[in-house]
């Protein structure tokens, strides 16, 4: 095993994240030489070169890529072990680290935000908002605490703990200019002809759909693919197409699109917390999953 000193680690952090000697050094407080010597000094005991340097920028190598995978999580674990230590287990601090997509923290999770806020002033929370399987991603390299995802979710591995929180349904939601598919039953071969709106391939309800129509040996080639359920639910509302989205996006009072009643029952999915088991929790996340 090498000799090297952490500190060398934690300068070649700084300056993968920022790409910028000039920034790491701001951040951890040193010259900008320092920065630069204490590099070429774990090139030199790594013997390989990290960064590619230029006079208008800095690239990370394939080798400086490999180092930052396996250093990142450390340096995230570090910082959620003084975090957690600073807390003392008195929630008079630290930090709440959230992974949510934009849908589950405007839909469901803000109520509990609200509340643990109210609670634990002196948390500081932080919301990560990405796709689901991204969420479930950023667990692997201890960016969260914990993940609120849709489930099934691809990017969930098994060495993550996985708790039901809510169940829901996903519906195909259109406005009047559809009202011919209103008071009757439509079959997913029928919906087919019909423009679909729906989530890009990057999220667990595009699997999700996509696997259904695979099971009726049907091919879904949607209209329009976004990033965000309320962008799909506004198209809807114009009469761009026919969304599918979850149930909890759509209020009971909404007049402005019907549900579409489908021949086949789609499956219920479930909203799931997810942590990594081989990590530690701090007591403002568990509080926060009690909660839930």
């Amino acid at each position: 095993m090498m000799d090297i000193n952490y500190e060398l680690y934690k300068v070649f952090y700084h300056v993968a994240n920022t790409l910028s000697f000039s920034e790491a050094s701001k951040q951890l407080f040193i010259s900008q030489s320092a920065v630069s010597q204490s590099i070429k000094v774990l090139e030199k005991k790594l013997n390989q070169p990290l960064f590619i340097r230029s006079t208008k920028r800095v690239q990370l190598t394939p080798e400086g890529e490999i180092l930052l995978k396996h250093i990142e999580p450390a340096m995230n674990l570090i910082r959620q072990g003084e975090n957690q230590l600073l807390e003392a287990n008195s929630l008079n601090g630290g930090q709440l680290r959230i992974g949510a997509s934009d849908t589950i923290c405007r839909y469901y999770l803000i109520p509990f935000l609200k509340e643990f806020h109210k609670k634990y002033p002196n948390v500081h929370i932080k919301v990560s908002n990405q796709t689901s399987i991204a969420c479930a991603k950023l667990l692997d390299s201890g960016q969260v605490d914990f993940s609120i995802t849709n489930y099934p979710n691809s990017g969930l591995s098994s060495s993550q703990s996985v708790r039901i929180i809510h169940e829901f349904y996903d519906v195909f939601v259109a406005n009047d200019e559809y009202a011919a598919l209103k008071d009757r039953v439509v079959s997913l071969k029928e919906l087919q002809t019909y423009p679909i709106l729906m989530l890009d391939r990057k999220s667990t309800t595009s699997e999700f759909l996509h696997s259904m129509f695979q099971r009726h040996q049907l091919d879904l080639v949607p209209e329009i693919e976004l990033s965000s359920n309320d962008l799909l639910i506004d198209l809807a509302r114009i009469g761009l197409g026919i969304a599918f989205v979850p149930n909890y996006c759509i209020p009971d009072t909404d007049k402005d699109l019907f549900t579409v009643r489908l021949g086949e029952q789609l499956p219920s999915r479930q909203m799931v917390v997810a942590h990594n088991e081989n990590i530690p929790m701090s007591q403002a996340a568990k509080q926060f999953i009690e909660m839930l």
